[in-house]
């Protein structure tokens, strides 16, 4: 077989990238194989050759995706090899600083799904585009972790401590099949002593906890001694009298309970008596109470009233004199619009933005769809098969053992394919629509802010916003995810160069039909500050 040309051997030269977001997707058709199986018929269909594939089968949130961080060290190491084949936008990237990571390395990514190649060259509507689709992606992964509080939430709904078990407790298999939590024979005994001895009134926590270990209480797997503050946490942890506290809400556990729910009233009783503190006086609520910090010495800027009417900050000066002089509240809000200012888009370019997110979602929907209906089609089959054979127990061809032991078998399987439909189903509703929201939210920040009471004001500033800093009559801040991706693709775009007064004859070129394939302001990574 010839050898190609070395430069024509660096053009053709790519890897191959695959994820899923868990093992219950690889079971619900995301699976390794059909991603390997599309990306390599890509790259034979147009003449790649594939150099290595990576390979990563975990939650996007999880800390060392193995497969990505190999992938990279692989492309720094192989200059020749600039082609990285992957699925889609949301099985590439888990948050801003892996955009960023591979674009610093220059490469031509070709999301095949998607029907798109990003690369230096790309288009700058293509670029803008694929920003947005990377807040999308990030925002499906925090849909993922949604969906995994919402099972954990039916969960204690049910009574059912829904995580680890705390301290003196096991988790174990129920008898009903399902997880749950019962008492450590050799913590449990303890954990009831200090409640008795505490809700008392005659010891102090340090004489309950001294005695605790003397008694044993450790770390089952460390074997370390409990120190003082984690019996402070046992004692105001209601979970050992049989009820437990979850997401603000207090539920009546299903397990078998430590102590008794008097005993636990009475030791929060010596608890709240010994804690008894006056009330603080009620301060006048600042806009920017806790949001901002000195630039010179690093210090909390805080807000004070000037002759009644006039609200002025300035620096706490804990760490000693500071030059930053007093600053009026009205030229802080006018800053603070101006940052928001920048997560605002024409309403053409916005309705264009959701209306591509929402065409580009179609194989997505297509892919949920199918699988709902399949999902049914396997539902309605066992369906079946329950009442057919309930008809041949009533004939006498099946006895009663039988009947009950297959028909629960395939209940348990009807229930699997219900909660199925419903992930399907939810995913199908939440993906791209959250993410529309979240577009709009950024979209309205400026004029929200605008119109807000001083406490609305702070709550907005603190979802969008963090690590305010003031010096010298400028206000820097960094936005929050996924608000920063937002802002790094309006900059990817060019909007960076945006004024007051010509905002709207900037977007223009943005919408359908008007590109631009030569702006340099994409030729440089991206960064945000």
């Amino acid at each position: 077989m010839p050898t190609r040309p070395s430069s024509q051997v660096a053009q053709s030269s790519a890897v191959l990238y695959a994820r899923v977001s868990s093992k219950d997707q690889e079971r619900e058709g995301f699976s390794i194989p059909a991603q390997i199986q599309l990306l390599r018929g890509y790259a034979t269909n147009r003449d790649l050759t594939v150099l290595k594939e990576f390979v990563d089968v975990e939650t996007a949130k999880q800390a060392g995706r193995t497969g990505f961080g190999e992938m990279l060290t692989f492309l720094r190491k192989e200059k020749t090899c600039r082609i990285l084949l992957v699925e889609k936008t949301d099985r590439l990237y888990r948050n801003l600083k892996d955009w960023v990571t591979l674009d610093e390395l220059d490469l031509e990514i070709h999301l095949v799904k998607e029907n798109i190649v990003i690369s230096r060259d790309s288009r700058s509507s293509e670029k803008f585009m694929h920003g947005i689709k990377v807040l999308m992606a990030k925002n499906f992964i925090d849909n993922l972790s949604e969906e995994t509080k919402k099972g954990m939430l039916e969960k204690a709904r049910q009574g059912i401590w829904p995580s680890f078990a705390p301290l003196g407790y096991l988790n174990v298999m129920g008898q009903d099949g399902k997880r749950t939590i019962a008492p450590n024979p050799a913590l449990a005994p303890i954990i009831r002593c200090i409640f008795e001895r505490y809700a008392t009134g005659q010891h102090s926590l340090k004489e309950i906890a001294k005695l605790a270990r003397q008694d044993g209480m450790q770390y089952p797997k460390s074997k370390l001694p409990v120190p003082t503050s984690t019996i402070h946490k046992i004692l105001r942890n209601r979970i050992y009298c049989g009820d437990f506290d979850f997401d603000g809400t207090t539920y009546a556990g299903k397990y078998e309970p430590i102590i008794s729910r008097e005993l636990w009233a009475q030791a929060q009783d010596v608890i709240d008596g010994r804690n008894r503190t006056k009330p603080s006086p009620v301060r006048r609520d600042f806009a920017f109470s806790n949001l901002i910090k000195c630039g010179h010495c690093g210090c909390a800027m805080v807000g004070e009233l000037k002759k009644r009417q006039y609200v002025y900050y300035h620096c706490t000066g804990y760490k000693g004199k500071c030059p930053e002089p007093y600053t009026r509240e009205e030229i802080l809000e006018a800053r603070f619009g101006e940052l928001l200012r920048g997560l605002t888009f024409p309403k053409e370019v916005l309705d264009w933005i959701v209306t591509a997110l929402r065409e580009s979602h179609v194989d997505e929907k297509a892919f949920h769809d199918e699988a709902i209906a399949r999902l049914q089609a396997e539902y309605r089959r066992l369906q079946n098969r329950i009442d057919a054979m309930y008809l041949d127990k009533l004939d006498g061809r099946i006895d009663t053992a039988f009947f009950d032991s297959k028909s629960a078998e395939w209940r348990a399987e009807q229930d699997r394919l219900l909660r199925d439909v419903a992930t399907h189903q939810a995913a199908n509703q939440t993906y791209i629509e959250e993410g529309v929201q979240l577009l709009q939210l950024a979209h309205r920040a400026h004029d929200l802010f605008e119109r807000q009471e001083p406490a609305q004001k702070r709550r907005l500033l603190n979802f969008l916003l963090s690590n305010c800093v003031w010096k010298a009559g400028v206000l820097t801040a960094e936005y929050r995810q996924p608000f920063d991706m937002l802002a790094l693709a309006r900059e990817a775009a060019g909007e960076d160069e945006v004024v007051s007064g010509t905002k709207n004859s900037q977007f223009v070129k943005w919408l359908p039909g008007m590109d631009s394939n030569h702006d340099s302001r994409l030729q440089r990574p991206l960064s945000y500050h």
